[in-house]
């Protein structure tokens, strides 16, 4: 269902007043996109992976097979790739990918995060796309938490990234210098970028509970050297530190709040998983 609240994306608030006003699906049940039909297919503009360039590509939503597949060609027997419902995500990201009805998708690959950008001309189109993945992911999560409430799964339908920005970081010995990346904060999944719409993060970090012996301090450890931005943040894992740099000081208590908040909420039984794995990736 849409949320015409204050915080919902544009595309999204504009829809649910022509939803309303315009079409009054309300009033005429028979008139709302059936979402939950477990089947969609059409065109979406898709940013290329490697030379940026927004091609027109055919993608199919097939919840009997739980993916979200795309085509090369329309004409295509292979999908280019298949996209499991079970680690799929969609968010509204207008700003990044620079179209007022920009999506961007993550799903993982190999249990890394793969990135795709898409756009459609027309705002419904786009919105019609973002209730069906949220509609397959709550058929998915119904099948695979049979004991759950609606109300507990409508918060895992898609999640908004707890924050985004440059910040700089160094490498694992700390001594080469400070590199300006952009920063995803996914959930537990710090991931970090060389640019925003990259396809793949240049590396991922997992940040678990406080009671795992993961913690986030103001400052940098005294001896540190290589940086260009004031304001540091060191995050304590089992296994090392990661150091970050922010621009200005209010970039770092954000980061910092954002780090924070996750820090402090007790690890879900299936997020010790996604922590073994991270700790044993070749």
């Amino acid at each position: 269902s849409f949320l015409a609240s204050l915080e919902a994306p544009g595309v999204l608030r504009e829809q649910w007043i022509r939803a309303k006003y315009e079409r009054r699906e309300f009033v005429h049940p028979e008139k709302q996109e059936p979402y939950s039909a477990g089947y969609r297919e059409g065109f979406l503009w898709k940013r290329g992976r490697d030379n940026g360039q927004f091609l027109s590509r055919k993608f199919v939503l097939t919840e009997r097979e739980g993916a979200l597949k795309y085509f090369n060609r329309s004409d295509a027997k292979e999908p280019k790739a298949i996209m499991k419902i079970e680690h799929l995500n969609a968010t509204f990201q207008p700003a990044k990918i620079g179209h007022p009805h920009g999506l961007q998708v993550t799903y993982l690959k190999d249990n890394s995060t793969r990135n795709i950008f898409v756009y459609h001309e027309d705002g419904k189109e786009i919105v019609d796309w973002f209730n069906a993945l949220r509609a397959a992911r709550f058929h998915y999560l119904q099948v695979a938490f049979p004991g759950a409430s609606d109300a507990d799964l409508v918060p895992k339908l898609s999640r908004n990234y707890l924050k985004e920005g440059y910040m700089e970081k160094t490498g694992p010995k700390q001594t080469e210098g400070f590199r300006k990346r952009w920063f995803t904060m996914d959930d537990r999944r710090l991931m970090y970028f060389k640019d925003p719409l990259d396809a793949f993060a240049r590396g991922e970090v997992f940040i678990g509970s406080k009671e795992s012996g993961y913690k986030v301090l103001d400052g940098l450890p005294p001896s540190t050297q290589g940086y260009h931005w004031p304001h540091g943040i060191t995050i304590v894992t089992p296994d090392r530190k990661f150091l970050f740099t922010c621009e200005t000081e209010l970039d770092q208590r954000e980061w910092v709040a954002a780090f924070q908040k996750v820090v402090d909420r007790p690890m879900l039984p299936q997020e010790y998983a996604v922590e073994a794995h991270f700790k044993h990736k070749p």
